[in-house]
């Protein structure tokens, strides 16, 4: 599948089987994501409704995450861990293709992660980050970007 149907619905097997004790069954969902979607989900990784995967492939997800509500990933997505701190994700925010988010940081309500932006600092809510580092976007009075 091109769309990240099937990786949501192996995410949400996976993850109830892990917080019943069928760590088993929830390795094999984890498996079945990997071969089939190129996408891997720590069996750990703990997000609300709402979370969508357009495309599955490449998406890196540490165990330790955790995601609120209406959170939107596309491919070659990487949240993980530095230093053993994962990041914390609020609700309402996008990440674009290619985008890292590493540490322990926390993003916002209502943020976007433009693609292929390396976001390693917190991110303030309805902020707009892009770039390596990512930064906040500012959108001037005269419609010029800084």
């Amino acid at each position: 599948m091109a769309d990240g149907t099937s990786a949501n619905v192996l995410y949400r097997c996976m993850r109830w089987c892990a917080t019943h004790q069928l760590g088993l069954l929830a390795y094999f969902f984890q498996w079945a994501n990997k071969f089939l979607n190129a996408c891997v989900i720590g069996s750990g990784a703990d997000f609300a409704a709402g979370f969508v995967i357009m495309h599955p492939i490449g998406i890196v997800i540490n165990s330790k995450v955790v995601g609120g509500k209406n959170i939107t990933l596309e491919s070659g997505v990487v949240i993980g861990d530095e230093k053993g701190q994962s990041p914390i994700l609020a609700n309402n925010i996008f990440v674009g293709a290619g985008a890292k988010i590493i540490g322990g940081l926390t993003v916002a309500d209502d943020v976007k992660i433009g693609a292929n932006a390396v976001l390693t600092k917190s991110a303030d809510k309805g902020a707009t980050m892009l770039g390596i580092p990512a930064k906040a976007y500012v959108k001037k009075n005269n419609g010029a970007a800084s």
